[in-house]
């Protein structure tokens, strides 16, 4: 097994390498969104969704897209194009809200 990985890597270009590095570094982003939902809904006990979880999934949406394009994988590349969407859109409302809370704030002062 060791003998067949060191000729893979040998094998493979340093290009390939890198864009195998993306789409791990991807994946990572990806599943730590999954990780703070986790640790949040266990310290609320209950199930939450916190802002960070948005934040994670558009950064790693965002780089599976591109390894997705990379890859020319179109049922990827349409699965994280509307994935995109939403994690954008509930980061928008995410602002808005703060923004609103920030404006009655500061009439309330």
């Amino acid at each position: 097994m060791i003998e067949a990985l060191a000729q893979w890597w040998a094998e493979t270009s340093a290009t390939e390498l890198a864009w195998l590095s993306v789409g791990f570094g991807a994946q990572l982003m990806f599943s730590m969104r999954f990780i703070i939902q986790w640790i949040a809904s266990e310290r609320a006990r209950i199930s939450i969704v916190p802002e960070t979880f948005w934040y994670f999934s558009f950064a790693g949406g965002a780089m599976l897209l591109i390894y997705a394009i990379y890859r020319v994988d179109p049922v990827f590349i349409m699965g994280q194009g509307m994935g995109l969407f939403i994690y954008s859109r509930n980061i928008y409302f995410i602002w808005m809200n703060n923004r609103k809370s920030r404006q009655r704030k500061s009439v309330s002062k």
